[in-house]
């Protein structure tokens, strides 16, 4: 038998097992039985939010809690939930586009407004919101990691080859997790535009590189401020791979010993330069590599060294007091890992350092997002995981970073680099008896917003007629900006509109599909922060810059849930 003619046997099977299935609910239901939606009546200020959207899909999957806000009537017909995420779509512009997005509403009636996230979060903390789900642990799971926790801070923890081989194991969640998002880099200063930086590169062809290393470096203060005077890289057993001390390129007016650890002493006869040690750190650290560290940001400006692949423990273990404030080092390690460091009263010493690092990183990927975090009965896990301890096979079609980050071990992980591969894969897996959710996402209009708000002249044009929307004088109404609707975002908005209008001509009798738009334009808000706490000179007054940014922060701050079964 050809291996087409033995997937079309198991297709064949698949849709038997299916067939019979739905027989036994028209059984129960009746052969005319449909699967509906009824919106209940929204009370006064009430909003959805991203968790009622996703615990939508597990009520009707799996074992998740009946929603307050809809009554699904004969869920058990609903064969499969198909998750369209559409970012950049928010009430605004739906409103004011509803004609060029009439598929939305004739598939899906009329939508629920749902409160997005800050649009201090980036778009990766919506899909983080609408992937992954809070449920409630079992107590004697609960007891059991409160054990291991309370066992690990007072055993300690020590790096060893079994370290790498956990990270083969079944993770709660992938390595790459728990690295920072674009939006995160930016905000805890890792992006740098200065020339004089170099940045990774990809491992040569071949070349098996490290998957991650663990960066500590110690600095001098000279005539020019800090310089790198250390540099420590570990790999994941806590083998010193690199070793450096360094000569500043400018005379060293402190050695700043009660922290770096360096003296006078320690530097004499060195002749090792940064250039030196960058070319040493680039041969072992690849684009690919997943560097470790804490406050990784001035270790990498101390090297001059660009790299986006960080797993930072000041961010990973969040402080009490909120993202604001970040722990210490030395205060991390005791609490997890049960011993001091920073104490010899002869300041830090960059391998030991590195290698705390790393054990924490390691903690938190072995025991998932909640470990050191306030003990709770609930715990954090992929939607797809939770569906598929229920018996539901799911399919994940996004670009790869999100499905290498996201999708389970029994999920088909699908990666497409467009709106259009998307939807034709999409297509296909709702035609897929096996599959009972899949999740996609179409960028285009993302995309768009993120060139015009990276284009400095268009945006100063659009800053100034926004300004001028908001303080033309109006006899009566709200002030308000509307949407600069170019032919370019007409075409897009229609394309979307195609796009949906296909997907869901797809979709097998009583398939449930929900379509979440997230924020609206949280380009355009993210790069006017920028220019306000970087205090640029630019052409328009600061304070009319604020306005149009509160204003355009609450419009892109409520996005749509629509909902629609296939009848």
């Amino acid at each position: 038998m050809s291996s087409t003619d033995a997937e079309i046997e198991r297709g064949n099977e698949g849709k038997t097992d299916a067939n019979s299935n739905a027989k036994a609910f028209f059984d129960v239901y009746g052969p005319e039985a449909r699967a509906d939606i009824v919106l209940k009546e929204t009370e006064a200020n009430s909003t959805l939010n991203l968790q009622d959207v996703q615990g939508l899909a597990t009520w009707v999957l799996a074992e998740g809690f009946m929603p307050s806000w809809v009554f699904i009537k004969n869920k058990p017909l609903i064969p499969k939930v198909v998750m369209l995420y559409i970012p950049g779509l928010d009430a605004g512009l739906y409103l004011s586009q509803s004609k060029l997005l009439k598929s939305f509403k004739e598939c899906c009636g009329i939508p629920r407004a749902v409160l997005a996230l800050s649009c201090a979060a980036d778009g990766m903390h919506t899909i983080d919101a609408l992937l992954t789900c809070k449920v409630k642990r079992k107590r004697d799971e609960a007891e059991h990691i409160q054990k291991k926790a309370a066992r690990i801070s007072q055993q300690g923890t020590s790096l060893s080859n079994a370290s790498v081989l956990d990270l083969k194991d079944d993770l709660p969640f992938p390595v790459t997790y728990y690295t920072l998002t674009a939006k995160q880099l930016e905000d805890n200063g890792y992006c740098h535009k200065d020339p004089e930086f170099l940045s990774t590169l990809p491992a040569p062809s071949g070349t098996p590189g490290h998957e991650i290393l663990a960066l500590d470096c110690e600095m001098c203060i000279t005539r020019k401020g800090f310089e790198l005077t250390r540099v420590t890289l570990v790999d994941i057993t806590g083998q010193v791979l690199l070793d450096k001390l360094v000569k500043p390129a400018n005379a060293i007016t402190d050695y700043n010993t009660r922290y770096s650890g360096i003296t006078h002493e320690m530097l004499e006869g060195v002749t090792t330069t940064l250039a030196d040690v960058q070319e040493d750190f680039l041969r072992l650290v690849h684009k690919e590599t997943i560097l470790v560290g804490h406050s990784l940001e001035n270790d990498l400006l101390a090297l001059k060294i660009h790299h986006d692949l960080v797993i930072d423990t000041a961010i990973l273990y969040r402080h009490p007091r909120g993202q604001s404030y970040k722990t210490a080092l030395r205060v991390l390690t005791r609490k997890f890992l049960s011993r001091e460091i920073q104490d010899s009263g002869n300041g830090h010493d960059s391998v030991e350092d590195a290698r705390a690092t790393l054990e924490l990183a390691l903690l938190k990927i072995r025991h998932g997002p909640s470990f050191g975090m306030p003990s709770s009965t609930l715990a954090r896990k992929k939607l797809l995981t939770v569906l598929s301890d229920s018996g539901k096979t799911s399919s994940l079609i996004d670009n790869f970073s999100i499905v290498k980050r996201y999708a389970s071990e029994l999920s088909n992980a699908i990666p497409v680099s467009s709106d259009d591969e998307a939807l034709l894969k999409a297509r296909k897996e709702v035609k897929n008896d096996r599959v009972h959710f899949i999740w996609t996402q179409f960028t285009e209009l993302f995309s768009y917003f993120k060139k015009q708000a990276d284009n400095d002249e268009k945006l100063n044009t659009s800053i100034a007629e926004m300004i001028a929307l908001l303080t033309c004088s109006k006899p009566t109404g709200r002030k308000s900006i509307a949407y600069n609707v170019t032919s370019e975002l007409r075409d897009i908005l229609k394309r979307i509109d195609n796009r949906v209008k296909s997907l869901y001509s797809s979709l097998p009798s009583n398939a449930m599909l929900v379509i979440c738009t997230g924020h609206g334009d949280i380009a355009v808000v993210q790069k006017l922060r920028k220019m306000l706490s970087e205090q640029r000179e630019t052409a328009h007054c600061r304070e009319k810059i604020v306005k149009v940014l509160e204003e355009l922060q609450a419009q892109a701050e409520v996005g749509l849930c629509f909902l629609g079964i296939k009848h």
